[in-house]
Parts: C-alpha cells; sequence; structure tokens
C-alpha cells in the first residue's frame, strides 16, 4: 500500500469506528433491562395477586411476619 492508500483506509477505519461508537451508544441507551420483562406465568401470577389484593385478601407484611412469630 502507498501512503495515500493507507491514509484513505485509515481514514475509512476511523469513519467506520466512529458509527459504531454513535450504534453502540445508541443501543445502550434504548435497551431494555431483561430483570423488567415478566413471563407468561409471572404476568398471571401477579394478576392474580393484585386480584386479591383489590378483594382484600392480602395480609400486611408486618402482620404475617407476627402471625409467624418473627
Amino acid at each position: 500500500m502507498n501512503r495515500m492508500s493507507e491514509a484513505a483506509a485509515l481514514e475509512q477505519l476511523t469513519a467506520e469506528l466512529k458509527a459504531i461508537r454513535h450504534d453502540v451508544e445508541y443501543i445502550k441507551e434504548h435497551m431494555v433491562d431483561v430483570d423488567m420483562i415478566l413471563t407468561k406465568g409471572e404476568e398471571k401470577r401477579l394478576e392474580e395477586s393484585l386480584s386479591e389484593y383489590r378483594q382484600g385478601k392480602a395480609v400486611r407484611l408486618e402482620d404475617f411476619e407476627k402471625e409467624m412469630g418473627r
């Protein structure tokens, strides 16, 4: 490679690295936290729990701990 094509290759490589850096930053900003996604089973259990809470079937943690002798 001559000097001119080395410089052109280096410029192209630098431009590609900048584009990759930009893409990685975009992905990091828009990435979903996998721990925030519920499975179908977890979603069902959450809905059941909320329904029980609305019906007054829920017990406060403090009351439960008292019952359990903690």
